[in-house]
């Protein structure tokens, strides 16, 4: 297992990278929720989906959804990097006719299963493929990825609501709770905690970790994935930017693009020379 988690950190670092050259060459893009999402993104890809870049619409395959798909960038670097598409197409994010634009396309991007960008409605449509593993007699998990500042959108806990009443137990959400969002700290726009005690008041089976943490990760969604009767909401802790010394914490980041000094930093802070 420590060999696991060793590559998992590794593999977490060297996407951060990838981010960081992928908005740098787009000049744009959303730095700061990429960085703190990705060690989310490495264990549910590397560790713990059902997915083969060979077979992308493989019905038994487990889904993700980006709900908050405005950190399309480390989603990206991770379905280049599992052999959806080819890496140098990286270099093209943002670009006119790219297959990697600003949000997740459904209809572009191999390897996305739904569009998104209008933030609330992911968990909605996570809903629709739990339920449709049900009538279909699948056995596949749903995972759904939210921002803390996202779930101050109403049309989130309708989802909750309706994902507790029919009981969907290969749902299981995540929280990407860096604490920012675009106009300042969550807490100060509109405040959202307890995250964990309003999903647990709408029905669900609720665990927080260290979002950075790989191993808690990947044992908080072994648990999530033993639930028989409960949808599952896993709060992860996390750090806006994290890995890149001038945008930990920064509020600035959520949205900017990044240049030719800023890039060279942030790869030294991140340990590549």
């Amino acid at each position: 297992m420590e060999t696991k988690f060793n590559f998992l950190k590794e593999k977490s670092q060297a996407l951060r990278k990838d981010i960081i050259d992928t908005i740098y060459n787009a000049g744009s893009g959303h730095p700061g929720g990429s960085l703190s999402v990705v060690d989310i993104l490495t264990v549910l890809y590397y560790s713990v989906m059902n997915i083969d870049s060979s077979r992308p619409k493989d019905e038994n395959r487990d889904r993700l959804v980006l709900s908050k798909g405005h950190v399309a960038p480390a989603l990206y670097c991770v379905l280049a990097d599992k052999g959806f598409f080819d890496k140098k197409e990286l270099k093209t994010l943002r670009k006119p006719g790219s297959i990697l634009q600003g949000h997740p396309d459904m209809k572009k991007t191999p390897g996305i299963e739904i569009s998104t960008g209008s933030l609330g409605q992911g968990l909605s449509a996570a809903n629709g493929m739990a339920l449709a593993a049900r009538v279909d007699n699948k056995s596949y998990n749903v995972f759904a990825i939210l921002g803390d500042g996202e779930i101050q959108e109403g049309q989130i806990w309708e989802a909750a609501m309706t994902a507790a009443h029919y009981k969907l137990n290969k749902l299981i959400a995540i929280v990407d709770s860096n604490g920012l969002q675009i106009d300042g700290p969550v807490c100060e726009v509109m405040g959202v905690e307890p995250i964990d005690e309003k999903f647990r008041a709408f029905g669900w089976d609720t665990i927080v970790i260290d979002g950075h943490n790989h191993e808690e990760i990947y044992y908080a969604v072994a648990l999530a994935k033993k639930s028989k009767e409960k949808p599952t909401a896993i709060i992860a802790k996390t750090v806006k930017g994290k890995g890149v010394s001038f945008m930990e914490n920064c509020c600035e980041w959520h949205g900017h693009g990044i240049n030719k000094e800023q890039a060279a930093q942030a790869l030294a802070d991140l340990g590549v020379r």
